[in-house]
């Protein structure tokens, strides 16, 4: 995961507030000052960084090169835990940069680069992204970070930002989420039928979902439509963003694979309970590992929707079972959320082609008949 790093070196109005919604958030690395240490000293989980080095922090930052290798010879600071912080304006501090990753004796670079940013640090991403030394860019805002996470596709390893809000903490989250892609394709509504009643299951995450995202849930492992989750606030019915109405207790939902190559897995959801992971899923097609904080199932009014997609050539004919009420939404073509009671034979829905043939949830080449 990307390496956030918050600049508690002065005490704000707010900043107490920013501490613990960084708490909150798990974010958990700080710089710190003599200003500041002290409310940190004591927190086993906390990981501080400091330019003073009188302050018994987890990282030491230098910013002078000799300084630095006195210190390699003092017994005090030999075995610490250090980087350095430069301040890039020329071709010249981007050579000292890359010289100062090859020596192996420090652990990251923090690097603030005022007037030009992209180039210096595609250039610096492509020499240091292979060695040990992670490449920490100092941000102003959420946007440059971003940029900063995500140039040369790789990124740096992580940013070092003031924040100013709660806010900027909650969105700095969303973008170190670990990520991944998971194809999501049309499938055209073939046939509706009501249930009368069935066990619905109900999971409710420990994070929130943002809009168009939720979870990929299917009646058999040919395939999962995308049942989105319950972010919207309507006139009866208050929001409830961690959570996704999810189908039937004999549903599929997807879930992580302990095995990295994998990628996913299938539970039904009547196996879900708290501590469990589940994919959630947006409507791009971007995964990622949310935890489950508990599991609701009671019995409610059903409906249940057969889908045709196409795979090259090749039909592919799933379905799901989604609760009869207005609050429960698949994500359309568009990407859209649509209400289930308004879902038509003939309209098209994104769904996820699956392996087909699972055995205790993990896929198999096998012949398993599902309808």
């Amino acid at each position: 995961m990307k390496k956030v790093i918050l600049n508690f070196e002065s005490r704000i109005s707010n900043f107490k507030e920013l501490v613990q919604e960084a708490f909150n958030k798990n974010i958990l690395n700080f710089l710190v000052s003599q200003e500041t240490f002290k409310e940190f000293e004591k927190i086993e989980r906390v990981v501080l960084y400091s330019r003073d080095l009188n302050i018994p922090s987890t990282y030491l930052v230098y910013d002078d090169k000799t300084l630095f290798k006195e210190n390699l010879a003092n017994e005090k600071f030999a075995h610490q835990n250090s980087g350095f912080f430069i301040e890039l304006k020329t071709k010249a501090d981007e050579r000292e940069i890359i010289e100062l990753s090859k020596t192996g004796f420090i652990d990251f670079i923090i690097i603030s680069a005022k007037d030009w940013k992209v180039i210096p640090f595609e250039n610096l991403i492509a020499e240091l992204h292979s060695n040990d030394t992670d490449l920490i860019a100092v941000v102003d805002s959420i946007k440059e970070a971003e940029l900063m996470l995500k140039t040369l596709e790789i990124g740096v390893d992580g940013v070092l930002i003031t924040p100013k809000t709660v806010n900027e903490i909650n969105e700095l989250k969303n973008l170190i989420h670990d990520t991944f892609q998971i194809d999501l394709i049309k499938a055209k509504v073939v046939n509706i039928e009501n249930i009368s009643e069935a066990e619905r299951v109900c999971v409710d995450a420990s994070s929130l979902f943002n809009i168009g995202e939720g979870l990929l849930v299917g009646s058999t492992a040919a395939g999962f439509c995308l049942i989105h989750s319950e972010t919207f606030e309507t006139e009866f019915v208050a929001s409830r963003p961690f959570r996704v109405n999810a189908g039937d207790v004999s549903s599929y939902i997807l879930v992580p694979d302990d095995d990295p190559k994998k990628v996913y897995r299938t539970n039904y959801l009547s196996e879900l309970k708290g501590g469990k992971k589940v994919l959630a899923v947006s409507y791009k097609g971007e995964a990622r590992v949310v935890s489950v904080g508990r599991v609701k199932i009671e019995t409610r009014p059903m409906i249940r929707f057969e889908l045709e997609a196409l795979k090259g050539s090749k039909k592919i004919q799933i379905s799901c079972m989604c609760q009869n009420a207005e609050t429960i939404r698949l994500v359309d073509a568009n990407g859209k959320p649509k209400s289930v009671v308004d879902i038509k034979v003939g309209d098209e829905v994104l769904i996820h082609i699956g392996p087909g043939a699972t055995h205790f949830g993990t896929a198999i080449k096998e012949i398993i008949i599902e309808k």
